[in-house]
């Protein structure tokens, strides 16, 4: 937890920002993984983790900004909980470790809520992703529970946004921890990449040292040999000499800020030429970005520039063919790259993205598109400093995206069909690194960069 000064300067900044009603920041419940004894690993709500900084459950934070008063709800434990799990804080200690000078228990939240109502106070909450939390707003406010999402307060999500969107500095060394983590759990994949070893049991390595040096990992790590694959999660399959490994893994620090890394490694120890050629062509649109990212530059332009040099390398090589600029203009280019540059980081992996993708990568000057492969883009506005973002080109053989475009002669004036025939058997490859936007560029966030060149992977793996 950061100090108690912290939570009350964020809390004291939100309510200048929303001025006027009572906002209400809802934190998780313990969720049954199959049957109500035995839940997942508890994690506390993002938001509600920012405001009120408590890690345990069924808390619910109350800023009554027009009486000036704040709120800690929930209920005590009893001792039966206490046989199990240990003494728990009171509701009230909790709130105090906060600043928070008002506690009370979770049934005196409706009577709060209806007071506000009847006084005719606006009431602010963001979209809820539990179900339980959606039925627990709907209680109180009394409309359906559907209906959470379209009456959030969009106020609220964008003064939300703009606060956690630019990362003060001890955020920031957060986010260094979690990359520390993030290169152990790399580093450790990359050597234990080679034949026969099976992702499961790759992944589940790396896995463990996410939870043994952090809070845990930041999210289900994606190990496979079909990179092609977005979401590829690991499988009990044994890994094959000639292919290659991708690996999307990252970390939380113990402050529940996060890492997200990816990594290609040639599982018999060295890339074949044409791995080479095909990697290099994502290495030069990874590296295009660290040298241009800057303050002021939007990302669109950034995820726009890396797919020109993703598609001069494919010229090159012979998969894509004619003027880059319409290429990419017509989105040709994303028969190899359907997905968009990267995502702001943060305390959740997609930092803020629960909170309405719109409002949290777009805005009046940039808003999304419809085209395929662009309409993946998650941001899109100007970089201002601290924004921390991820930075992820990838090139990817999918055979059954191939074989659809080929059919409807899909930018066939710039794509060989011929030559990308003999890919549909390579995988992908993806290299991501999170990137803080400095006053004047930008830099890879963590002591140490996990190795990506060529030779230093090729190096590495062969000590």
């Amino acid at each position: 937890m950061f100090s108690k000064e912290i939570y009350v300067s964020r809390r004291n900044t939100l309510r200048e920002k929303i001025g006027s009603g009572l906002i209400l920041l809802f934190g998780n419940n313990d969720s049954p993984n199959n049957y109500p004894g035995n839940p997942y690993r508890f994690r506390q709500d993002s938001c509600f983790l920012y405001f009120f900084g408590q890690r345990r459950e069924g808390l619910v934070g109350a800023i009554d900004v027009d009486n000036n008063k704040e709120y800690l709800f929930g209920d005590d434990i009893d001792i039966d909980d206490i046989i199990w799990f240990g003494y728990v804080p009171s509701v009230k200690e909790l709130a105090s470790e906060v600043g928070v000078a008002n506690s009370a228990p979770m049934s005196e939240l409706k009577t709060l809520v209806d007071k506000a109502k009847a006084q005719g106070q606006e009431i602010h909450f963001v979209p809820q992703c539990r179900y339980d939390l959606m039925i627990q707003l709907s209680d109180l406010m009394g409309f359906h529970p559907l209906q959470t999402k379209e009456k959030a307060s969009v106020k609220l999500i964008k003064a939300i946004v703009e606060m956690r969107a630019i990362k003060k500095p001890e955020e920031i060394v957060e986010l260094k921890k979690a990359a520390d983590i993030g290169y152990l759990m790399h580093t450790t994949a990359m050597k234990e990449c080679r034949p026969g070893v099976t992702e499961k049991y790759v992944a589940g390595i790396i896995e463990g040292i996410a939870m043994s040096y952090g809070d845990r990992y930041s999210f289900q790590s994606i190990l496979s040999m079909h990179g092609e694959i977005q979401h590829g999660f690991p499988s009990h399959t044994p890994m094959e000499a000639g292919r290659l490994m991708l690996c999307d893994a990252g970390a939380e620090s113990k402050e529940n800020y996060c890492s997200d890394n990816t990594r290609v490694t040639p599982i018999s120890g060295k890339f074949t030429q044409r791995q080479r050629e095909i990697y290099q062509a994502v290495e030069a649109a990874h590296d295009w970005v660290i040298a241009n990212a800057r303050p002021n530059v939007k990302w669109l332009d950034m995820h726009l520039g890396a797919c020109r040099v993703l598609t001069d390398h494919l010229k090159q090589i012979g998969l894509m063919k004619g003027d880059t600029e319409e290429a990419v203009r017509q989105g040709a280019h994303a028969l190899f790259m359907p997905h968009g540059l990267g995502h702001h980081m943060g305390m959740d992996v997609h930092d803020m993205e629960g909170l309405g993708q719109n409002y949290v990568g777009f805005d009046d000057e940039v808003q999304p598109s419809t085209q395929f492969g662009l309409n993946c883009l998650r941001c899109g506005r100007r970089l201002q400093p601290g924004f921390v973002m991820t930075d992820e080109p990838g090139c990817y053989f999918i055979p059954h995206l191939i074989d659809l475009w080929r059919s409807q002669g899909m930018h066939k004036d710039f794509i060989n069909y011929d030559l990308v025939e003999q890919y549909k058997d390579f995988g992908g490859v993806r290299l991501e690194d999170d990137i803080l936007i400095t006053h004047d560029g930008c830099e890879i966030i963590g002591d140490k960069v996990i190795p990506y060149h060529i030779d230093e992977v090729e190096a590495f793996i062969g000590k």
